[in-house]
């Protein structure tokens, strides 16, 4: 039960501006169905100085479902902290599934890292403790990983964000998903910049700029679902 008061504890992250209603949400959707290695995960990530950047656990859900529903096998992951959304993956993705996951953070990675081994899916990880877009770049060289990844997950810097969408239109096959987490920026996407705390201004501008460009982008089909800090689900029409 604790653990579960501290997961609700986040809902200021949601745009779901009620505590009660967040919780009810945990309560009756989530929790009960969360694989107990996740739980596990969750757990651990919680002592880390900067746990908030773990993803929700009610976006993790939606990200398992969307997983299955288009029988993904070979993704991608650009930030993975500790590996809760990368645990997520490699529990969700068949045995011989294969998920490249890129984050410039070993160390907390390695804080998951126990976890991600006892669920015996650590066979299915490739981890690259590097900047995502060298990573990126160096796929790209390989024709043969053009429109080879069925789905991506990335929930890294916002600067690049951009950036980070142009090479998934090559390395993502058409017809496969893209989700961009934190596109709502707890709410501030929508607010006047003078009532935005400083701290957040400088990601609210990148974020605000990436959404109008999906907006206007033919090549994805999107939605922006107000879950979690908001997460844009793209799917690749061409």
């Amino acid at each position: 039960m604790e653990e579960k008061m501290k997961a609700a504890s986040n809902y200021d992250k949601s745009v779901l501006q009620s505590k009660a209603l967040y919780q009810y949400l945990l309560d009756t959707s989530v929790f009960p169905n969360e694989p107990e290695p996740l739980k596990e995960i969750r757990e651990v990530s919680a002592s880390h100085p900067g746990s908030r950047m773990g993803s929700a656990p009610d976006a993790g859900q939606l990200m398992a479902m969307l997983l299955k529903l288009i029988n993904a096998k070979r993704t991608i992951e650009i930030g993975v902290f500790t590996g809760y959304s990368l645990l997520l993956t490699a529990l969700t993705i068949p045995e011989d599934g294969k998920i490249i996951a890129i984050d410039v953070d070993r160390e907390a990675y390695e804080m998951g890292l126990p976890i991600i081994k006892k669920a015996g899916v650590e066979h299915k990880v490739d981890f690259i403790n590097s900047e995502a877009l060298r990573v990126l770049d160096d796929l790209m060289e390989n024709l043969d990983n053009e429109g080879s990844f069925d789905f991506a997950y990335v929930d890294a810097d916002k600067v690049n964000y951009l950036k980070y969408h142009e090479r998934m239109m090559k390395l993502v096959k058409v017809g496969g998903v893209v989700i961009f987490d934190n596109t709502l920026w707890k709410g501030t996407v929508a607010m006047p910049e003078d009532a935005v705390a400083e701290n957040y201004k400088e990601n609210r501008k990148w974020l605000i700029e990436f959404n109008n460009s999906l907006a206007d982008d033919a090549r994805v089909q999107i939605c922006h679902a107000s879950i979690g800090d908001g997460m844009t689900i793209c799917r690749r029409l061409r």
